[in-house]
C-alpha cells in the first residue's frame, strides 16, 4: 500500500470513530432533552452520523481490498433543517433558565461538526493523488457545514434569553 493510499486508510478509519462518537453523542442528546422537537431532530442527526459511518466503512473496506474508493457509493440526501427553531420547539424558551442540558448539547455538538469540518477540508486538501477521495472528504465536508450552521443557528437564537435567565448576561 502506498502512503497515500495509507493515509486515506487511516483518515476513514479516524472518521469512522468520529461518525460513530456523534452518533452516540446525539442518541444521548435526544434521550436526555424533554423538547419533543429536540428528540426528533437529535435523531436525524444521529442517523446522519450513522448513515456517514456506512458510507466511510464502504470506502475504507474497498481501500483495504482494491487500492481505491467504492464505486457507486452514494450519502444521500441531507436532512433539511430549517425554521426560526430548526432544533427545539419555541416551548423551550418556556424553561430557558433550566435549559442547561440543551445548551450544552449544542455546545459539544458545534464543537463536534467543527472539528468533523476541519478534518474533512484537511484530508480532501491532502488527498491529491485520490480524485475520488478528495471528493469524498469534500462531500462531507460540507454535508458537517450544514449540521454545524443549525446548531450554530439554534444556540444563537437561545443564546441571550438563555444568559438573561440565568444570571450569566452583564446587561
Amino acid at each position: 500500500m502506498d502512503s497515500g493510499t495509507k493515509r486515506i486508510t487511516e483518515a476513514l478509519k479516524q472518521a469512522m470513530q468520529a461518525e460513530n462518537e456523534g452518533y452516540h453523542f446525539y442518541m444521548m442528546a435526544a434521550q436526555n432533552t424533554p423538547d419533543p422537537k429536540g428528540q426528533e431532530i437529535f435523531r436525524l442527526l444521529a442517523e446522519d452520523e450513522k448513515g456517514h459511518f456506512e458510507y466511510l466503512k464502504g470506502h475504507y473496506q474497498s481501500f483495504l481490498e482494491n487500492g481505491r474508493a467504492a464505486a457507486g457509493l452514494k450519502l444521500g440526501a441531507p436532512v433539511s433543517l430549517t425554521g426560526s427553531h430548526p432544533i427545539f420547539s419555541e416551548k423551550i424558551k418556556d424553561r430557558i433558565g433550566s435549559a442547561h442540558y440543551e445548551m450544552t448539547a449544542l455546545s459539544i455538538g458545534i464543537q463536534l461538526e467543527t472539528s468533523a469540518v476541519n478534518f474533512y477540508k484537511v484530508e480532501a486538501e491532502a488527498a491529491t493523488g485520490d480524485e475520488t477521495a478528495r471528493k469524498l472528504f469534500e462531500e462531507l465536508a460540507e454535508w458537517e457545514r450544514g449540521h454545524l450552521a443549525v446548531l450554530q443557528k439554534q444556540a444563537e437564537i437561545l443564546k441571550e434569553e438563555y444568559w438573561s435567565a440565568g444570571g450569566f448576561s452583564p446587561f
